[in-house]
This record gives C-alpha cells, structure tokens and sequence, in this order.
C-alpha cells in the first residue's frame, strides 16, 4: 500500500522516526508521499526524504492555514523550490474556512497561482478542502478541462459532493481514519463510490483510525483503514490495498 499523505517528518516523530518507518514497511506501506505545509515545515520534511530516498517522496506547497499577510514570499519560496528540483505533488494547497475567514481571497489567489504551476510542470495537486467545498470548487472551475489531477485530500463529504469532485475529471479521493469513526457517516458514503476512484492516506499524525483514535497517527495504520475499506466494500483488504496502490501510482507517477 501507498500511504498518500503523512506528515511524519513532523516533531510528533522526533522520538521515534526510525522505528515508526520500520514499523510501516513491516505493515506492507511500500511508499508515503510527504505533504509540505509552509516555509516552517520545509526543511523537515526533505531531511527525512533523503534519509529515505526512494520510500518517503517530498510534495511542496503552501497550506491555506498557512496563508496570511505574508503570503507572497510563502509562494514564492515554493516556487524557488519547484524550479530548483523534482517534487512528486504540489501541495498540501486548498482553502480552510474552518478556523479563521479572514484570507479567503488570499487563499483563493494562492491556490490558483498553485494549481498554474502544476499545470506547467505536469503535477498532480494535493487539495485541503474544509468547510470550504463550494469556494474550492469554484476556484477550481477556470481549470476543468485542462488536463489537472490530484487528490481531495482526507474526503468527508457527502455523495453529492463526492460525484462533482468526481466529475471534475483527473481527480482521487483520499480516505483516512475518518472512515472509521462510528458516527462520522463516512463509510455509507464511501459503499456508493467506486474502488477506482480512491487512495488512502493518514494524514499522521492526525487523524488516528479506531482503535487508536485520539492518540498519535502512523502510516502503519493504514491496514486499519484498508480493513475497513474491505468491511464496506466486502472483499478482501489485499484486494483493496492493490486497487488503490495502482491508483496512488497512476495519480503520482510511481513506478
């Protein structure tokens, strides 16, 4: 399986890094895409990229709760980045209008900037969507048709939702932990979705699938989510880490 977004470079694993790795090879995790935040998370996250070359692979991009006043350097550090070396995704990128609306234009013209930019490089994009669907959506439109792809990162939205994402074009679901949780009504949801339309993800160290939920997040707990991708759709979970590693390798250019 292919963990498709973690944020294990985080100080969460300073303690143990080593052996959270080891722990997901030993879990059948063949890859873990790294999701960039901002300046601050930067040099984190390609630090444990070259101590795991060819396993962790480095996204680069700025975060909507990132977006503030200072922006425009935020940007344009990302985009020193994509023009100095290869990164596998743009992102983590999108608008949150969860915790605060005060840079909804701000977020908006940093995601477009973005999503320009993988458009010229031929990159999948990486999108945070919370409280924020019609806004994200919106801003997405001006690039239907032009050959975009990427992911709506930690999907919880309804089937409706589900199906205009989907109609989109180019585009994955990302399912994490969330999926377990008894009362988040993610799972009769997901039943109504193709297989080939989805790629999981933990979002570590966040987002701690049932039993651990609370606690901190690991790519190793990714079984946990297949298990319950197999639960709902009622096949086997090695069928559904095969489906949704080919997906994840088709979506990021894996080999």
């Amino acid at each position: 399986m292919i963990d498709t977004h973690s944020h294990i470079y985080s100080e969460e694993f300073d303690v143990d890094i080593a052996e959270a790795i080891e722990r997901a090879k030993n879990a059948g995790i063949k890859h873990i895409i790294l999701p960039n935040v901002d300046s601050v998370s930067l040099p984190r996250m390609l630090a444990l990229e070259a101590n795991y070359p060819d396993y962790c692979y480095a996204a680069i991009g700025l975060h909507p709760t990132s977006v503030n006043d200072n922006y425009h350097s935020e940007l344009e550090l990302v985009k020193l980045e994509l023009e100095r070396r290869k990164y596998i995704a743009i992102g983590e990128i999108g608008i949150d209008l969860y915790w605060d609306k005060t840079f909804l234009s701000e977020q908006i013209i940093a995601f477009q900037k973005q999503i320009e930019w993988a458009l010229e490089l031929d990159l999948p994009v990486i999108i945070h969507i919370r409280n924020s669907f019609r806004e994200t959506m919106d801003a997405l439109q001006p690039y239907k048709d032009k050959g975009l792809t990427g992911v709506f990162h930690s999907f919880t939205g309804t089937l409706t939702e589900a199906e205009e994402m989907l109609r989109f074009g180019g585009f994955k679901l990302g399912i994490n932990g969330i999926v377990t949780f008894k009362n988040a009504g993610l799972a009769e949801t997901v039943s109504k979705i193709d297989l080939q339309h989805i790629i999981l993800e933990t979002d570590s160290p966040y987002l701690s699938p049932t039993p651990h939920r609370g606690k901190r997040n690991e790519s190793a707990y990714l079984t946990i989510i297949s298990e319950k991708l197999a639960e709902i759709y009622g096949i086997s979970s090695d069928y559904i880490g095969k489906i949704t590693t080919i997906n994840a390798m088709n979506l990021f250019k894996l080999s």
